[in-house]
């Protein structure tokens, strides 16, 4: 369980859109699989007339921007976070979208009746939560009977832990938050629901700017211990790596589709 300090951290982390920024711009401008993250994982979302929509930490509901228009009128969706100024940022973007609503809402006290929403969406978040039984149960508690939840991830196996195997010899360890990975969600998530089903996203980074990964890595709370290494020993290490101009990174992506 997160201590208050290492809550305090997270809400640091998301109190402005900026660092969330930076991680997004990286994968747009160098990921390998054209389609996009957001563009998949919204593939996979079964949404039909009349559905009540809950996502929990939207973030600045980038997957949403491209997509409202295709939500029928009937449909009502609900964007939350935790923070003020992301809900803040999510109301404006989307303040011209009749169906579309925004709240601060935390995971862990969700203030809705039981079984009131048909689909529940928690991206890139879940490892973020203090108390993640109480987080799942609260999801498992508004879902409707028929509901789906979705929850995308990363796994073990990607960007930051390829980073930390190239700086080891400098007693920098992989500190990627592993409280809910494509790797152990299928076991926490089948305590509370019955059909589970994992989707891979397959991708990678093709980086030619080390500068850009550089700001990523600078952009994550968790990554202290490789950025001691100061940015410049930072930016020699990660360009002998580079083949032909190109620093190839694995990505490990996916997420979960559950019922109850």
């Amino acid at each position: 369980m997160k201590t208050i300090n290492q809550y305090k951290v997270v809400q640091n982390q998301y109190k402005t859109a900026n660092n969330l920024n930076t991680r997004i711009s990286i994968h747009k401008k160098y990921s390998t699989n054209k389609l996009g993250f957001n563009n998949w994982i919204f593939s996979h979302y079964n949404i039909s007339p009349n559905t009540k929509i809950l996502e929990l930490g939207c973030g600045t509901g980038d997957i949403w921007k491209s997509k409202s228009h295709l939500l029928d009128k009937s449909i009502e969706l609900l964007l939350t976070d935790f923070s003020e100024n992301m809900v803040s940022l999510v109301k404006d973007t989307f303040k011209k979208e009749e169906n579309i609503f925004c709240e601060i809402i935390n995971i862990e006290n969700i203030p809705y009746n039981d079984n009131y929403f048909d689909r529940v969406i928690a991206n890139m978040m879940l490892y973020h939560v203090s108390d993640l039984d109480k987080a799942l149960s609260e999801v498992k508690r508004v879902l409707t009977k028929d509901g789906y939840f979705y929850c995308a991830t990363y796994g073990e196996n990607g960007i930051i832990p390829f980073i930390a195997g190239l700086v080891k010899e400098y007693g920098i360890t992989d500190t990627t938050n592993k409280n809910f990975t494509l790797q152990n969600g299928y076991e926490i998530l089948k305590k509370y629901f019955s059909n589970i089903q994992r989707l891979n996203y397959e991708d990678s980074l093709a980086v030619t700017n080390i500068e850009d990964i550089l700001d990523y890595i600078y952009s994550l709370t968790n990554m202290s211990s490789i950025t001691t290494l100061g940015r410049k020993m930072l930016k020699e290490i990660l360009e002998k790596e580079m083949i032909n101009g190109v620093l190839n990174i694995p990505k490990e992506y996916g997420m979960f589709i559950c019922k109850k």
